[in-house]
Protein backbone atom coordinates (compact mmCIF):
# COMPACT_ATOMS: atom_id res chain seq x y z
CA UNK A 1 0.00 0.00 0.00
CA UNK A 2 1.77 3.42 -1.50
CA UNK A 3 -0.40 5.57 1.94
CA UNK A 4 -1.04 5.07 5.53
CA UNK A 5 -4.65 3.84 6.79
CA UNK A 6 -5.75 6.64 8.69
CA UNK A 7 -7.43 4.97 11.53
CA UNK A 8 -9.25 7.81 13.51
CA UNK A 9 -10.88 9.97 10.42
CA UNK A 10 -10.89 14.00 11.37
CA UNK A 11 -14.10 14.47 9.96
CA UNK A 12 -17.65 13.97 12.13
CA UNK A 13 -18.92 12.50 8.94
CA UNK A 14 -15.89 10.23 8.48
CA UNK A 15 -16.56 8.95 12.11
CA UNK A 16 -19.95 8.28 10.86
CA UNK A 17 -18.69 6.84 8.07
CA UNK A 18 -16.07 4.24 9.42
CA UNK A 19 -18.87 3.04 12.24
CA UNK A 20 -21.37 2.47 9.61
CA UNK A 21 -18.99 0.48 7.49
CA UNK A 22 -17.90 -1.49 10.38
CA UNK A 23 -21.72 -2.30 11.30
CA UNK A 24 -22.22 -3.16 7.90
CA UNK A 25 -18.81 -5.42 6.80
CA UNK A 26 -17.32 -6.48 9.78
CA UNK A 27 -14.41 -3.63 9.50
CA UNK A 28 -13.63 -0.39 8.20
CA UNK A 29 -12.53 -0.94 5.03
CA UNK A 30 -8.93 0.02 3.54
CA UNK A 31 -10.36 2.55 0.45
CA UNK A 32 -11.67 4.66 2.98
CA UNK A 33 -8.85 4.79 5.39
CA UNK A 34 -6.84 5.49 2.49
CA UNK A 35 -8.96 7.65 0.48
CA UNK A 36 -12.29 8.68 1.70
CA UNK A 37 -10.28 10.17 5.09
CA UNK A 38 -8.30 12.07 3.31
CA UNK A 39 -10.54 13.45 1.15
CA UNK A 40 -13.26 14.02 3.32
CA UNK A 41 -15.72 14.99 0.76
CA UNK A 42 -15.81 11.40 -0.95
CA UNK A 43 -17.54 9.96 1.90
CA UNK A 44 -21.12 11.25 0.69
CA UNK A 45 -19.93 10.36 -2.95
CA UNK A 46 -19.59 6.65 -1.90
CA UNK A 47 -22.83 6.73 0.50
CA UNK A 48 -25.02 7.71 -2.34
CA UNK A 49 -23.24 5.41 -5.51
CA UNK A 50 -24.18 2.86 -2.56
CA UNK A 51 -27.90 3.57 -2.23
CA UNK A 52 -28.31 3.90 -5.85
CA UNK A 53 -26.83 -0.05 -6.36
CA UNK A 54 -28.87 -0.61 -3.06
CA UNK A 55 -32.14 0.69 -3.71
CA UNK A 56 -32.52 1.67 -7.06
CA UNK A 57 -30.87 -0.33 -9.74
CA UNK A 58 -33.76 -2.71 -10.62
CA UNK A 59 -31.75 -5.48 -12.02
CA UNK A 60 -31.55 -9.15 -11.29
CA UNK A 61 -29.19 -8.75 -8.35
CA UNK A 62 -27.21 -12.04 -9.51
CA UNK A 63 -26.66 -10.12 -12.55
CA UNK A 64 -25.91 -6.66 -11.10
CA UNK A 65 -23.17 -8.96 -8.71
CA UNK A 66 -21.73 -10.28 -12.03
CA UNK A 67 -21.36 -6.72 -14.26
CA UNK A 68 -19.75 -5.52 -10.72
CA UNK A 69 -17.60 -8.15 -10.18
CA UNK A 70 -16.26 -9.08 -13.74
CA UNK A 71 -14.68 -5.79 -14.43
CA UNK A 72 -13.02 -6.38 -11.23
CA UNK A 73 -11.44 -9.50 -11.75
CA UNK A 74 -10.18 -7.95 -15.34
CA UNK A 75 -9.05 -5.61 -13.84
CA UNK A 76 -7.13 -7.48 -10.93
CA UNK A 77 -8.52 -5.43 -8.24
CA UNK A 78 -7.90 -7.84 -5.52
CA UNK A 79 -10.58 -5.23 -3.01
CA UNK A 80 -12.79 -5.30 -5.24
CA UNK A 81 -13.12 -9.04 -5.71
CA UNK A 82 -13.04 -9.75 -2.26
CA UNK A 83 -15.76 -7.34 -1.13
CA UNK A 84 -17.56 -8.99 -4.37
CA UNK A 85 -17.73 -12.56 -2.77
CA UNK A 86 -18.42 -10.94 0.64
CA UNK A 87 -21.80 -9.46 -1.05
CA UNK A 88 -22.34 -12.50 -2.77
CA UNK A 89 -22.53 -14.73 0.30
CA UNK A 90 -24.38 -11.71 1.73
CA UNK A 91 -27.04 -12.76 -0.67
CA UNK A 92 -26.73 -16.04 -0.84
CA UNK A 93 -24.65 -16.60 -4.47
CA UNK A 94 -22.65 -19.76 -4.84
CA UNK A 95 -19.23 -18.31 -4.89
CA UNK A 96 -18.59 -21.16 -7.51
CA UNK A 97 -20.26 -18.92 -10.22
CA UNK A 98 -18.09 -15.84 -9.51
CA UNK A 99 -15.41 -17.75 -9.42
CA UNK A 100 -15.94 -19.33 -12.83
CA UNK A 101 -16.42 -15.67 -14.34
CA UNK A 102 -13.11 -16.69 -16.37
CA UNK A 103 -15.45 -18.87 -17.90
CA UNK A 104 -18.37 -17.34 -18.09
CA UNK A 105 -18.67 -17.72 -22.45
CA UNK A 106 -18.43 -21.72 -21.97
CA UNK A 107 -19.41 -22.30 -18.25
CA UNK A 108 -23.37 -24.22 -17.82
CA UNK A 109 -23.72 -21.90 -14.42
CA UNK A 110 -24.45 -18.84 -16.95
CA UNK A 111 -27.72 -18.49 -18.86
CA UNK A 112 -27.57 -16.57 -22.31
CA UNK A 113 -28.57 -13.03 -20.76
CA UNK A 114 -25.61 -13.44 -17.78
CA UNK A 115 -23.36 -13.97 -20.99
CA UNK A 116 -24.73 -10.87 -22.95
CA UNK A 117 -24.30 -8.45 -20.08
CA UNK A 118 -20.54 -10.16 -18.96
CA UNK A 119 -19.55 -9.65 -22.90
CA UNK A 120 -20.50 -6.30 -23.06
CA UNK A 121 -18.92 -5.38 -19.64
CA UNK A 122 -15.67 -7.22 -20.44
CA UNK A 123 -15.78 -5.18 -24.23
CA UNK A 124 -16.34 -2.12 -22.30
CA UNK A 125 -13.67 -2.16 -19.81
CA UNK A 126 -11.52 -3.90 -22.01
CA UNK A 127 -11.67 -1.40 -25.05
CA UNK A 128 -13.95 1.77 -23.87
CA UNK A 129 -16.28 0.52 -26.61
CA UNK A 130 -18.76 -2.42 -27.61
CA UNK A 131 -18.72 -3.30 -31.00
CA UNK A 132 -22.78 -3.46 -33.01
CA UNK A 133 -22.71 -7.66 -32.28
CA UNK A 134 -22.12 -7.22 -28.55
CA UNK A 135 -24.78 -4.17 -28.65
CA UNK A 136 -27.06 -5.96 -30.65
CA UNK A 137 -27.01 -9.20 -28.08
CA UNK A 138 -27.16 -7.08 -24.89
CA UNK A 139 -29.99 -5.42 -26.38
CA UNK A 140 -31.75 -8.56 -27.04
CA UNK A 141 -31.75 -9.53 -23.47
CA UNK A 142 -32.40 -6.22 -21.78
CA UNK A 143 -34.43 -3.08 -22.11
CA UNK A 144 -33.21 0.58 -22.33
CA UNK A 145 -33.11 1.11 -18.75
CA UNK A 146 -31.17 -2.28 -17.47
CA UNK A 147 -28.78 -1.67 -20.71
CA UNK A 148 -28.53 2.35 -18.78
CA UNK A 149 -27.77 0.21 -15.57
CA UNK A 150 -25.55 -2.25 -16.53
CA UNK A 151 -23.18 0.44 -18.29
CA UNK A 152 -23.37 2.69 -15.01
CA UNK A 153 -22.50 -0.46 -12.86
CA UNK A 154 -19.46 -1.84 -15.05
CA UNK A 155 -18.38 2.57 -14.90
CA UNK A 156 -18.62 2.56 -11.03
CA UNK A 157 -16.24 -0.85 -10.62
CA UNK A 158 -14.12 0.23 -13.05
CA UNK A 159 -13.71 3.93 -11.22
CA UNK A 160 -13.35 1.64 -7.74
CA UNK A 161 -10.67 -0.06 -9.38
CA UNK A 162 -8.79 3.17 -11.03
CA UNK A 163 -8.92 4.51 -7.10
CA UNK A 164 -7.46 1.01 -5.32
CA UNK A 165 -4.92 -0.21 -8.13
CA UNK A 166 -2.70 2.96 -8.21
CA UNK A 167 -3.08 3.01 -4.64
CA UNK A 168 -1.89 -0.36 -4.58
CA UNK A 169 -4.86 -0.85 -1.92
CA UNK A 170 -5.19 -5.41 -1.47
CA UNK A 171 -8.04 -7.35 -0.08
CA UNK A 172 -9.41 -6.95 3.04
CA UNK A 173 -10.16 -10.60 4.19
CA UNK A 174 -13.98 -9.34 3.78
CA UNK A 175 -15.15 -12.63 2.23
CA UNK A 176 -13.69 -14.57 5.24
CA UNK A 177 -15.29 -12.05 7.47
CA UNK A 178 -18.97 -12.69 5.60
CA UNK A 179 -18.16 -16.16 5.96
CA UNK A 180 -18.00 -16.03 9.40
CA UNK A 181 -21.07 -14.11 10.20
CA UNK A 182 -22.98 -16.26 7.90
CA UNK A 183 -22.12 -19.31 10.29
Amino acid sequence: MRLDPIERPATIVGKIAYWMTARRLGKVITPMKVIYARFPALFRHAYQQLQIVDKAITLDPVISLLVRTWPAMINECAFCVDIAKAAALHQHVALEKLEALPSYRTSPLYDARERAALAYVEEATRYKRVGDATFAELRRHFDERAIVEITWLNALENYYNLLNLPLGIEADGLCALAAKRAA
